[in-house]
């Protein structure tokens, strides 16, 4: 899709969330991946965080992005598998105010093209809460290039046509008015 290049680029403030029982922001190659990617693509990097995998600390850390108005939306990786541990779904969904249910559908599709029927293990989601978009991405860096590749580099970029997440960001709350 194109990209209006008379428009000019506005920075999304991003927070990222690794979610993990094992890994610390040295040996964290799925959160350094998203923070990469987003920084080149000239936004900002909100916050940075691991948490492990635990159903409550992830939606309290979600709640304490979504009530910052420094943080536009939260990037996450890990946690989305079928195992026990794997909780980032449920934490995601409840916080939401509305699912993005095209996101998961999307990514899938993006996914499927690299790992074939291996993408049905993952339960990658999106939503929105409080004004602040929330994306769950599988643990593995090839999974969050795929995730920040083919569908949030475009949607999170104001000059993506025919329409993108950015240009709706002011009316998120309007409910609220």
């Amino acid at each position: 899709m194109p990209i209006d290049e008379s428009k000019e680029f506005l920075p999304v403030r991003i927070a990222v969330l690794t979610v993990s029982d094992t890994r610390t922001e040295a040996d964290d190659k799925s959160g350094k991946t998203l923070v990469d990617r987003l920084l080149e693509a000239g936004h900002e990097l909100a916050d940075r965080k691991i948490v492990t995998d635990d159903k409550d600390l992830i939606a309290a850390q979600l709640r304490t992005w979504i009530e910052d108005p420094q943080v536009d939306a939260v990037i996450s990786t890990g946690g989305t598998g079928l195992t026990g541990r794997d909780v980032t779904p449920e934490a995601f969904h409840s916080v939401y105010e509305k699912e993005i249910d095209g996101f998961s559908a999307l990514f899938h599709q993006i996914s499927a093209q690299k790992i074939g029927t291996s993408t049905v293990q993952s339960r990658a989601t999106a939503g929105v809460a409080g004004g602040t978009y929330l994306f769950a991405l599988p643990g593995s860096p090839g999974a969050c290039k795929d995730g920040w590749d083919g569908i949030l580099k475009q949607q999170l970029d104001i000059r993506h046509s025919p329409c993108n997440f950015v240009e709706i960001m002011p009316r998120l709350q309007e409910h609220l008015r």
